[in-house]
C-alpha cells in the first residue's frame, strides 16, 4: 500500500471515526482503526467499530497502491494531529504490518495488525430506507436529545424514539422526570425520496450516544440536503454524504408518552426565552446541590415571574422577569437544570408555559419554529 493525502483530511476523518473506538477494548484489534486505500476509486476509508457503534468515512487521496491494515487509533491520532498541515505519505513497504508515515521533516513508523480479526460492520439486508432532510433531523435531535436518560438500568430511555407520521417524523425522549417531543415535517425533494417516504413506517429507539455523533457529523458538513436511513428491527445506519454511522437499536417497549401530555390547563404565560434563561443561570449559582430547586411565582397583577432560590448556609437569590399571564397566580417549584435545558433547546424568541395546579406537569412550547412540546414535572415545595 502507498498513498498520499493531506494532513487536514486525515486528521479530520481520523478524529471522527476514533469516537467509535472503545477506551477499554475487549479485544486488541478493537482499539485499532481500519484503513483501506482504493487505487481504482482514489479514495481512503477509515473504520472504527466497538461492536455496538461503528463509524466509516472516506476521503479523496492519491493512491499509488491499494491495500488495507489496522493501526492503533489513539497513537495514530496523537501523531497525525501534531503533524504540520502538509501532504502525508503512508506506506507499508517495510512489511510485517509496519506502516511508515512520512511528512516534510518527519518520519514515523507504527506497528499495526492484520485485518482478519477486525469485525465487519453489520448491514441492513431486508429493512427499509428513509430519506430525512438534514434540517429536519437536526431540529429533531436538538429538541429531544437533552431529555434522554443517562441511567443505563433504564436502557430504552437512554435513546430517542423515532416514529413516522403522515407528513414527517416525531422524535421523543424522556428520563422519567421530563419529556421532549418534536414533530418535523418531511417534504421530499426528488423522485427517489418520494418513493421512500412516507410509505414506510418507522418505530425505533436509537441510542443517544450514536445520535450525538450524528448531530456532530451534521454540524461539521457544509451542505448535506438529506440523510439516508437504512433500518431493520435491530439496526440502523445513517448515511451522511461519504460518512456512515452504524448502531444497534435499543430493545424494549418505549413508554406511551403521548398519554403523559396534559390536554387542559388553567394558566398560560408567554415569556421571553433568553430573558428567563439568563435569570435562571444567575440564580442557579445558589441552588442547593442536593435538589437544584428554584421557586417560581407567576403573578397575574404584576405580570411577572419571580424566581427565588434558598441555599442553606450559603445564601439566597431573587430574580424577576416580565410575562404575559392568563389565569390566576401560582407558585411552583422546578428542578432548575430541567427548566434551563428546555429553554436552551427551544430556539424561538418567546415560549409559552402552560400550567395546571402546582403539582401537575408543566408544558413548554416554542412560539413559532418547530412543533415541539417539553414537559417538566414540578417539584413539591416544602414550607
Amino acid at each position: 500500500m502507498k498513498l498520499v493525502c493531506t494532513q487536514n483530511d486525515l486528521n479530520a476523518n481520523l478524529s471522527l471515526v476514533s469516537r467509535a473506538v472503545p477506551s477499554k477494548p475487549t479485544h486488541p484489534v478493537l482499539g485499532n482503526v481500519l484503513l483501506t486505500a482504493d487505487e481504482e476509486q482514489q479514495r481512503v476509508s477509515l473504520t472504527a467499530f466497538d461492536l455496538s457503534l461503528g463509524i466509516r468515512t472516506s476521503f479523496a487521496a492519491t493512491v499509488a497502491a491499494g491495500g488495507t491494515f489496522t493501526l492503533p487509533a489513539k497513537l495514530l491520532n496523537d501523531i497525525v494531529s501534531r503533524l504540520p498541515e502538509a501532504e502525508i505519505t503512508i506506506d507499508d513497504e517495510a512489511g510485517e504490518y509496519l506502516v511508515t508515515i512520512t511528512v516534510s521533516g518527519g518520519r514515523y513508523q507504527i506497528r499495526g495488525m492484520g485485518t482478519e480479526e477486525f469485525p465487519e460492520l453489520p448491514t441492513v439486508e431486508d429493512g427499509q430506507t428513509i430519506y430525512i432532510p438534514s434540517e429536519a433531523l437536526i431540529a429533531g435531535l436538538h429538541g429531544s436529545l437533552f431529555a434522554t436518560s443517562s441511567d443505563e438500568t433504564k436502557q430504552v430511555l437512554t435513546g430517542v424514539h423515532f416514529t413516522s407520521q403522515d407528513d414527517g417524523i416525531e422524535f421523543a425522549a424522556t428520563d422519567g422526570h421530563r419529556l421532549a417531543v418534536v414533530q418535523t415535517e418531511v417534504a421530499p425533494g426528488g423522485e427517489e425520496e418520494t418513493a421512500a417516504f412516507p410509505m414506510t413506517e418507522l418505530n425505533v429507539t436509537v441510542p443517544a450516544r450514536a445520535l450525538r455523533e450524528v448531530e456532530r457529523m451534521l454540524g461539521t458538513r457544509q451542505s448535506t440536503p438529506s440523510v439516508v436511513l437504512h433500518c431493520d428491527r435491530s439496526l440502523v445506519i445513517f448515511e451522511i454524504g461519504d460518512q456512515r454511522l452504524t448502531t444497534r437499536l435499543l430493545e424494549g417497549q418505549y413508554p406511551a408518552y403521548s398519554q403523559l401530555i396534559p390536554r387542559q390547563f388553567t394558566r398560560s404565560a408567554i415569556i421571553e426565552r433568553k430573558q428567563l434563561l439568563s435569570a435562571l443561570e444567575r440564580v442557579s449559582v445558589l441552588t442547593d446541590q442536593k435538589n437544584n430547586i428554584v421557586k417560581a411565582k407567576l403573578d397575574s397583577d404584576k405580570q411577572t415571574l419571580a424566581l427565588a432560590v434558598e441555599a442553606q448556609d450559603i445564601g439566597s437569590g431573587r430574580e424577576s422577569v416580565p410575562i404575559q399571564l392568563s389565569g390566576d397566580d401560582i407558585e411552583i417549584g422546578f428542578n432548575v437544570k430541567y427548566l434551563m435545558d428546555s429553554l436552551k433547546n427551544l430556539n424561538t424568541p418567546e415560549v409559552e408555559m402552560e400550567l395546571g395546579n402546582p403539582l401537575s406537569p408543566v408544558v413548554l412550547k416554542p412560539l413559532g419554529g418547530a412543533k415541539a412540546t417539553h414537559i417538566i414535572m414540578p417539584v413539591q415545595i416544602r414550607s
